[in-house]
């Protein structure tokens, strides 16, 4: 294992220029030069799927040498892939290595891997957002390939994309749950319109994308037709479970970032920011547990299971608080931010960002929206209520009785 970690370490001193403090510091073009460099060397080495297995471009590590990849390249602020690996590795690629076919495996997961192909998820929609058995997006078999109409919305990465992975609906005569198929669709053709939707930050990072006669093959469907519904919650137990091994790392080097502003503002002694930042310190504590306690679970060979719900629930309203006391902090220079914005829309800023109003306030606004995507708040607690804690599900609101038919009664 001391053999793997020093490769690791020698990449990072081949990537990183003396001085390097965390692509954090890097001005926007430097930025996206770095990333691509960073992703083209860990793709080289298989690092950018690790866990793979090396037919399908991975590396075929063990889960621990994936936790040391992400201590070593997390501490040191080197990316781990782009932002819509997050996407096609963490989630797509994992659960196809669990219900795809070797086949459709072979022909995707090399090409993700590459860089070649670039997914971004297709699931909520403008009336199937936490409800997402109510999902309207049609698709309807034509011959050999399937045909789509309908509309996905809050798509992130999709402007950047040439594939995603689509929840539609393929048997309208069943359940909600039962007739969902999740397909594979490119995106780079005349039935498919991508919309970037800017958010409260200023940016456009996530969109409104609507099919219309768009097509895919007929055997692109991960799973089994009608049966998608599983397949989407292996999926989001990736999306919730796969960042315990980095998101701690982060959110700890923030709040050492956050603790050295109020330093600088000569805040130390101020009871109520000294309390606040005490129980910043509790949770990011927390979260440093959970990741331990997922990687133990990666070794043991295990999946993220329903705990991947309490980690999202914990960060993600601790974030929302932290950043809170960030702006507090600075007091009336957070209305009238100055200096680099952040550039990352997941987390927390990259490591060695430098410490501007215009970080923290981009870093407070995006951290809203953390406890609404990949599953709200409300629906975490259900998660963890149902099955983890034993609690019977919430009951259903009776259905109104119409006049007449009350009057009858």
């Amino acid at each position: 294992m001391d053999g793997f970690r020093a490769a690791v370490q020698r990449l990072v001193a081949e990537l990183t220029p003396p001085g390097w403090q965390g692509i954090g510091a890097l001005e926007e073009q430097e930025h996206a030069e770095f990333r691509a460099r960073a992703r083209a060397a860990l793709a080289e080495r298989g690092w950018v799927a690790p866990a793979w297995p090396t037919e399908y471009g991975g590396a075929g590590l063990g889960a621990r040498e994936l936790v040391v990849l992400v201590e070593e390249l997390t501490g040191a602020g080197v990316p781990f892939g782009s932002d819509n690996d997050a996407f096609g590795i963490s989630m797509l690629g994992n659960t196809m290595l669990r219900v795809a076919s070797a086949e459709l495996c072979a022909r995707f997961l090399p090409k993700i891997v590459s860089g070649e192909y670039v997914f971004a998820q297709g699931f909520s929609e403008p009336g199937a957002g936490s409800d997402l058995a109510g999902l309207a997006l049609r698709a309807e078999p034509d011959g050999d390939r399937w045909v789509l109409n309908g509309q996905k919305l809050w798509s992130s990465g999709a402007h950047r994309a040439n594939w995603m992975f689509v929840l539609a609906r393929t048997n309208p005569q069943v359940a909600p749950h039962r007739g969902i198929s999740m397909l594979l669709v490119p995106l780079d053709q005349p039935g498919v319109t991508i919309r970037p939707i800017r958010n409260i930050t200023g940016d456009a990072d996530f969109n409104e994308v609507f099919f219309d006669d768009a097509f895919t093959e007929r055997e692109l469907v991960v799973g089994q037709v009608d049966r998608g519904w599983a397949v989407a919650m292996t999926l989001l137990g990736f999306e919730r479970g796969e960042s315990a091994l980095h998101a701690p790392i982060r959110f700890r080097n923030e709040l050492n970032r956050l603790i050295e502003l109020v330093r600088e503002r000569a805040l130390t002694d101020d009871p109520d920011i000294r309390r606040r930042v005490a129980w910043c310190h509790v949770q990011v504590e927390q979260l440093r547990a959970h990741g331990a306690r997922t990687a133990a679970k990666l070794v043991a060979g295990e999946e993220p299971g329903p705990e991947a719900a309490a980690f999202k629930l914990l960060w993600s309203e601790y974030h929302r608080h932290s950043t809170e006391l960030a702006l507090d902090v600075l007091g009336l220079d957070a209305l009238t931010p100055s200096g680099r914005p952040s550039p990352n829309w997941y987390h927390t800023d990259d490591p060695g960002a430098p410490n501007s109003s215009a970080s923290w306030t981009s870093v407070y606004l995006n951290a809203r929206a953390g406890t609404i995507y990949a599953g709200s708040s409300q629906v975490q607690r259900g998660i963890i209520g149902e099955l983890l804690l034993g609690l019977p599900k919430e009951p259903k609101e009776p259905k109104p009785v119409a006049a007449g038919q009350a009057a009858r009664t």
